[in-house]
């Protein structure tokens, strides 16, 4: 009888020891996770801020809605932008989707 109880407690310790390593796979993909997913968003989003921030007079933009226009003028949360001749709209800054420089556009194939 004693056999049997020593047994079994031997068979709980090796069945704790086992249930960690069944963790070992997750902890692993923590860091597969960051370098694949988390940083190169981080790093999108820096750089996209950065644009927002060089923003100047003259740049074609892009809304997030969709509207395509050049900025006219440039404040601290906003920005003026031309979407067609004498026709502004003032949109917030952080609402820019894409920015680009004068000049820069690739030329139609026309």
């Amino acid at each position: 009888m004693f056999a049997t109880t020593a047994s079994a407690a031997s068979a709980g310790a090796a069945s704790s020891g086992g249930s960690f390593l069944v963790f070992i796979p997750y902890l692993l993909l923590i860091p597969v996770f960051y370098f694949l997913v988390l940083r190169p968003q981080q790093m999108k989003a820096k750089a996209h801020r950065a644009a927002l921030d060089a923003v100047k007079k003259g740049d074609s933009v892009v809304t997030a809605g969709g509207v395509v226009g050049k900025v006219t003028k440039v404040e601290e949360r906003f920005v003026e932008v031309e979407v067609a001749p004498s026709v502004k709209v003032r949109v917030v800054k952080a609402m820019l989707a894409e920015v680009t420089q004068p000049g820069t556009a690739k030329p139609a194939n026309d």
